[in-house]
């Protein structure tokens, strides 16, 4: 699980095929066809990222507590668990409401 969007992060997002290395805090552009970013761009991109990450903490929650494969497999067959299913999925999206 990510928990702080890096400047690798970062570097992959602006430049995904480019080769480079990063050592400490040291960058070492290695791509001879892509330009390095400049320092503000990988900031913004890490703040951009991070955003990005931070609303969809929503989907992640859900996700944790939505009713198993096993759960809605069964539900297919039997209407009680069909029932009990949508009641679960219901009471999470309660719980976790997806931002506006």
């Amino acid at each position: 699980m990510i928990d702080d969007i890096t400047i690798v992060d970062a570097l992959q997002s602006l430049r995904p095929k480019a080769e480079w290395a990063l050592t400490g805090d040291s960058l070492d552009w290695h791509d001879k066809k892509q330009t390095e970013p400049t320092q503000a761009e990988i900031d913004a991109e890490v703040i951009r990222l991070q955003a990005e990450y931070d609303a969809q903490e929503y989907a992640r929650n859900r996700a944790s507590e939505y009713p198993s494969l096993l759960e809605l497999t069964v539900a297919l067959y039997d209407t009680d668990d069909k029932s009990a299913v949508e009641a679960k999925r219901a009471a999470v999206k309660l719980k976790y409401p997806k931002p506006e």
